[in-house]
């Protein structure tokens, strides 16, 4: 996924498998990969010739922001959770949701 966050624009298998050249992973091990987070519907993909190009379906944000919310799905007491989380987060992180907050964004 940091492969696909950090281009502009879609990728195939192997620019991906490219940019992984040095964690010696076998190119169907790649393809592999992005077949099942396509299936799972966290990346795109999109036939262009032979190849299939692929793009992440969110942004690396709005991604943690879902994992988040599902591990509040997995507690019993959200609110309990969220408490705590909020007294483990740093000053400026609570600036900052407070700010959202008051500001009444959303995703």
């Amino acid at each position: 996924m940091e492969v696909l966050w950090a281009r502009a624009e879609p990728a195939t298998v192997r620019s991906v498998h490219d940019e992984l050249v040095d964690r010696g992973l076998a190119y169907t091990t790649v393809m592999t990969v992005l077949t099942r987070l396509a299936a799972k519907g966290v990346v795109r993909r999109k036939r262009s010739g032979r190849a299939w190009l692929y793009a992440p379906e969110a942004s690396r944000e709005e991604y943690v922001a879902e994992l988040m919310l599902e591990a509040l799905e997995m507690t019993g007491d959200r609110d309990s959770a969220l408490v705590r989380f909020a007294q483990s987060v740093t000053t400026d992180e609570a600036d900052a949701l407070r700010k959202a907050l008051e500001r009444g964004e959303s995703p």
